[in-house]
């Protein structure tokens, strides 16, 4: 048998930083760019038992990892162990993919008894828009998962919120292929709920801090507004294999502990992209430490407290008023003001903050593109900021598109740089169950 599940990518349009604190909101999209999890049965001999995961990324170098599995003591869950397999390379560890695992078979393996846990190969696919590609892949690669040619930790991200995908679309695939559709599905609410606290749960842990789980939110419903869960929440899970610990996470995921009922806001209710009009992005081949950003901005805040509000309150009051324009509709000159506005507030905290949010070439770029190419609303470099890929609000014709490219390589060819147009664009839906059959010949 063989399950596969999608989840998106996301962009950040309004309210970075902000979503850390639960009195604010963010404006998050999901993408068209996903990662694909494909979860085949392995065939074992009769009479032989395996407890065995294989996972694959054959878009990467050196990108197996072979993990046992087992029923640990006094409700401590599923404790997954890496083995060698087949290769003698030294071990590389995938930290998110080894959670997600752990999480996953310990939620399961309270629903079902444990020999129901059969042994299984799963194959990680990402569309191309994940990571930067040298500059001589043609545009139009046909490819919808093309060789990226080097080792996973190589590679340069384009920010799109790839490790929250993964955690989502693996979680999502373990669930659906090991859980009858009377237990768990993603054609119901119900599934959708189950997922986002589960992935939430495993993607904090493999991460070593409770985030504000916008990427999580998103990969699960799409695009939203999102209002973060209080990091007391997860904060009493425990360690995998800890006495109790498939208890509480059944608890948490299902939502039954009364003292630690989940908060979050997530609403899809008014949140689109005008007719017309499309979100699109622009990779930079950068990347940002965001972790270290955020840091620093927290510091600010906590230092400054009446003057970190009153800013906070006016970027708020500015993404509100941005929500409310691409939910109505609005011209190209109103809604590069709403950008303006915003992007106004975001260096001004990054001023005060010392951190470069928008930095001065990232500033350069969004103003030489709006100003330069009519079809061109107005963008803003999302979420944290930094070097990651911008964001653009743009007609949605052929012109625009053809003019931004060329925009671009000129840009790239004055600046020595290699600014390109991401093929990825701004979706509402979020998981979604794949056909298996249509990855099968990308996996051997």
């Amino acid at each position: 048998m063989s399950t596969a599940v999608s989840a998106p990518g996301k962009v950040f349009l309004a309210g970075g930083y902000l979503v850390l604190d639960r009195a604010y909101t963010a404006l998050v999209f999901g993408l068209s760019a996903r990662i694909h999890i494909l979860v085949k049965d392995i065939e074992s001999s009769s009479g032989v038992q395996l407890s065995e995961i294989v996972v694959q990324s054959p878009q990467f170098r050196d990108a197996t990892w072979t993990y046992g599995y087992h029923l640990a003591e006094d409700q401590g869950g599923i404790q997954v162990t890496q083995l060698q397999g087949a290769s003698t390379a030294t071990l590389s560890r995938n930290p998110f993919v080894e959670t997600a695992i752990t999480y996953a078979l310990t939620y399961i393996s309270t629903i079902l008894p444990s020999p129901h846990i059969k042994p299984t190969s799963i194959t990680i696919l990402a569309d191309n828009d994940y990571y930067s590609q040298p500059a001589n892949t043609p545009k139009n690669a046909s490819h919808q998962f093309i060789d990226f040619g080097v080792r996973l930790q190589d590679a340069h991200k384009t920010g799109l919120g790839s490790s929250a995908a993964l955690v989502t679309s693996f979680t999502g695939a373990l669930l659906s292929h090991y859980l009858p559709e009377s237990l768990f599905s993603l054609s119901f609410d119900s599934g959708r709920s189950i997922l986002h606290n589960l992935s939430q749960a495993s993607h904090c842990a493999a991460q070593g801090k409770v985030g504000s789980g916008f990427d999580v939110a998103t990969a699960v419903y799409g695009t939203c507004v999102y209002r973060r869960f209080s990091p007391s929440i997860l904060s009493s899970l425990g360690d995998p294999g800890s006495s109790g610990f498939a208890t509480r996470v059944k608890a948490i995921v299902e939502d039954t502990d009364a003292s630690l009922k989940w908060d979050t806001e997530i609403s899809k209710r008014g949140v689109t992209i005008p007719p017309g009009m499309a979100l699109v992005m622009c990779d930079v081949d950068c990347g940002s430490e965001t972790v270290g950003m955020v840091k620093q901005v927290l510091a600010w805040k906590k230092a400054d407290p009446e003057g970190s509000k009153k800013l906070w309150d006016d970027l708020q009051a500015c993404n509100e008023t941005l929500a409310k324009k691409l939910t109505a509709g609005a011209e190209i000159r109103e809604f590069r003001e709403a950008f303006g506005e915003i992007r106004g507030r975001i260096r001004e905290m990054g001023d005060r903050s010392g951190v470069p949010i928008e930095p001065k070439e990232q500033t350069e770029l969004l103003d030489a593109v709006t100003e330069g190419v009519e079809g061109v609303a107005g963008g803003v470099v999302p979420g944290a900021g930094g070097y990651d890929a911008i964001v653009l609000l743009v007609k949605d014709d052929k012109e625009t598109m053809l003019a931004i490219e060329e925009f671009l390589v000129r840009w790239s060819k004055e600046k020595g740089s290699n600014v390109k147009l991401l093929g990825t664009r701004g979706e509402l839906e979020g998981a979604r169950k794949e056909d298996a059959s249509k990855y099968e010949s990308l996996v051997k």
